[in-house]
């Protein structure tokens, strides 16, 4: 059984290669091992990538949901020789992406391209609100917020500079709001 120790780790997201048309025998597997045994703290979520897809036919158009690799399974697990053997002895698993038998964990930011793992974003601002940078060159300047774009993670601010009004984009977290008196 896994340690207390193990369980400092942080999971990642690895990519589990397996047979055409496997894949959701291989990821209802994985889930039923973890439940089975009790081992939500170190492989904690199974995901299969889909698209919802518009197919035209001879009956008109019908949207279809379509895995977007097919032939793989992304798992978010804590890496140990326990977990790496579970997941690579499930029938129909071939192996993870990587280099022999060492798993590369995904990049945030290709995590963020796949959209697997969402994170849930909220700013206590909005246009025209009066904000203050907190970070970055122009850190303790205020201005006003232009524009937001949430699921870009970004937010436009005018700030006054050399007697101008100048738009600089900046991250949701490099600004707060000044509240009114």
């Amino acid at each position: 059984m896994l340690d207390n120790t193990q369980m400092g780790f942080e999971a990642k997201w690895y990519v589990v290669h397996t047979y055409s048309g496997y894949e959701n025998a291989v990821a209802s597997t994985i889930t039923k091992y973890v439940d089975n045994r009790g081992l939500q703290d170190v492989i904690q979520m199974v995901s299969i990538p889909m698209e919802t897809v518009t197919e035209i036919t001879d009956n008109g158009p019908k949207t279809v949901e379509r895995k977007v690799f097919p032939g793989y399974v992304l798992v978010k697990m804590v890496l140990t020789d326990e977990t790496w053997h579970i997941v690579r002895n499930i029938r129909g698993v071939t192996g993870f992406v990587g280099e022999g038998n060492n798993a590369i964990p995904l990049t945030d930011d290709e995590i963020a391209a796949l959209g697997v793992d969402k994170k849930e974003i909220t700013v206590a601002y909005e246009v025209g609100n009066t904000v203050r940078i907190t970070d970055g060159p122009l850190n303790t300047f205020i201005g006003v917020v232009d524009e937001l774009d949430i699921s870009k993670g970004k937010v436009r601010v005018n700030v006054s500079m050399f007697g101008r009004e100048t738009p600089v984009e900046l991250d949701l977290n490099q600004v707060e709001l000044i509240e009114p008196d």
